[in-house]
């Protein structure tokens, strides 16, 4: 019989889960916190008197009226035929190919007379749209 005292094994933790838990965790939790600012300063900035309205170069303003007329900057474009638009932008265009033309029509508007401005675009060679919408804010103050 062999009554030396055997040498005892220390038990052994394997880690490895627990940080895959761990990380499992903190991703969950990176991905459903919501951030706030709550060091935001209030501040009220100071007003200025603005311009009526800068005139941009490259901005093309194409006002839609819910009648179906158009104008380019203003100025009244003589016609409501694709063709009619078309030349009107090409002569605004003044930077070219660059221009951004910018759609302002009215809420009650055609879809016709819209898709005719962006169709006398494309025949002009401006390929740069967009809309110009206004806020719910500004919507609500008229």
């Amino acid at each position: 019989m062999n009554f030396r005292p055997r040498k005892k094994e220390e038990p052994e933790i394997n880690l490895i889960p627990f940080i895959d838990v761990l990380l499992v965790i903190l991703i969950f939790l990176m991905l459903t916190t919501t951030y706030s600012k709550f060091t935001e300063l209030q501040l009220k900035l100071p007003v200025a008197d603005a311009d009526a309205q800068r005139d941009y170069p490259k901005e093309l303003i194409v006002a839609v009226s819910s009648d179906g007329r158009y104008s380019i900057k203003g100025v009244p474009v003589a016609g409501r035929s694709v063709e009619a638009v078309a030349l009107a932008l090409s002569q605004a265009a003044t930077a070219g190919k660059d221009s951004v033309v910018i759609i302002s029509a009215d809420a009650a508007a055609s879809h016709q007379s819209v898709i005719t401005v962006m169709e006398a675009a494309r025949r002009s060679g401006l390929v740069q749209i967009t809309f110009a919408t206004q806020s719910s804010a500004q919507a609500g103050a008229r």
